[in-house]
């Protein structure tokens, strides 16, 4: 279950689910409300990746925690099924897993597979093991989980057995198993180690954690991914939900629509993806309404510097 909405409102604020279907209604009357803005527009914004120029959309689609679930729970998978379709209808394609994420990668194949999007999807997932069999085996494995077809990207998750597991990457991707590789990681503390790599290994991605919260990696590491030419995944972009117990109960001003944004959700992702060095952030969710609310952060317009700095300003205000 996504963090997001399990805290109750504070101060008779409604959440994130309440807030959506209460304003559906008024969105018909010209008021403000979730309405997907490529329902006015077929504009999907998209970031090419330095190392091909291949261009993805913005937003991706992230699976730590909620689609860890029984594959075969009919009900389980139910609202999951939901969360992958109003992604992909959205416009979404990089949907984003790891063996640390229990049964997520198999779930995603299931979905995908049903959905009947396979092979329309960029599929990115990591190796997270110690040893370079243990690597190759366990990269095999969410090769199967994830349906069988070629991965488009596999990471490095944590930085874990660095060496051996980049050196394995890069010969797959010689021999064409693999189309990008990466290194990942989702703390401040790491971005140190990250940004070393990055300056010296010959990487096509990099996932780290950014958000309107936490925006160390703006200082050094971003700046060195896009003077490398590595294409950057942003984790974290909700900060685990803390970012909507920050504004509950606030409304969204009113110039944030002049950014793009028709939502907290689309606020915060905004923010991230208007970045320069940022090619895609990948919010997760349980929840298709919320899945839909963030696919339409990859639509519309995006916040120019100006805009930028009044987001912060007026998050760091409330």
């Amino acid at each position: 279950m996504d963090e997001r909405h399990t805290r109750p409102p504070r101060n008779g604020g409604l959440n994130r689910r309440q807030f959506l279907k209460a304003s559906a209604g008024a969105a018909a009357l010209g008021a403000m409300g979730p309405v997907p803005l490529w329902a006015a527009s077929d504009t999907l914004i998209r970031r090419p990746i330095p190392a091909s120029g291949e261009q993805i959309p913005v937003i991706g689609l992230g699976t730590a925690r909620t689609f860890n679930v029984d594959d075969s729970d009919a009900e389980a998978m139910a609202p999951l099924r939901g969360v992958m379709k109003a992604f992909y209808e959205g416009g979404g394609r990089m949907v984003d897993s790891s063996p640390m994420y229990g049964n997520s990668e198999t779930v995603v194949g299931v979905l995908a597979r049903d959905l009947g999007i396979a092979d329309e999807l960029f599929m990115a997932t990591k190796v997270w093991t110690d040893g370079a069999q243990a690597g190759v085996e366990q990269m095999q494995r969410s090769r199967e989980r994830m349906g069988g077809g070629r991965l488009e990207l596999i990471q490095v998750h944590n930085l874990r057995d660095l060496r051996t597991q980049l050196d394995t990457l890069k010969r797959w991707r010689d021999e064409g198993k693999v189309r990008y590789i990466g290194v990942t990681h989702s703390r401040n503390s790491a971005h140190g180690d990250l940004k070393r790599v990055v300056e010296r290994e010959p990487l096509d991605f990099v996932q780290l954690n950014y958000n309107i919260a936490a925006r160390n990696a703006e200082r050094r590491l971003l700046p060195a991914a896009a003077n490398q030419g590595v294409a950057v995944i942003v984790n974290e972009p909700f900060e685990s939900g803390r970012l909507f117990s920050a504004v509950r109960g606030q409304s969204l001003p009113d110039w944030a629509r002049d950014a793009g944004a028709q939502s907290w959700a689309q606020y915060f992702l905004k923010y991230i993806v208007s970045h320069p060095a940022v090619t895609c952030a990948i919010p997760a969710t349980s929840d298709p309404e919320h899945s839909r609310d963030n696919i339409g952060a990859c639509h519309g317009v995006l916040p120019d510097s100006a805009q930028r700095r009044r987001m912060v300003e007026y998050f760091e205000g409330l």
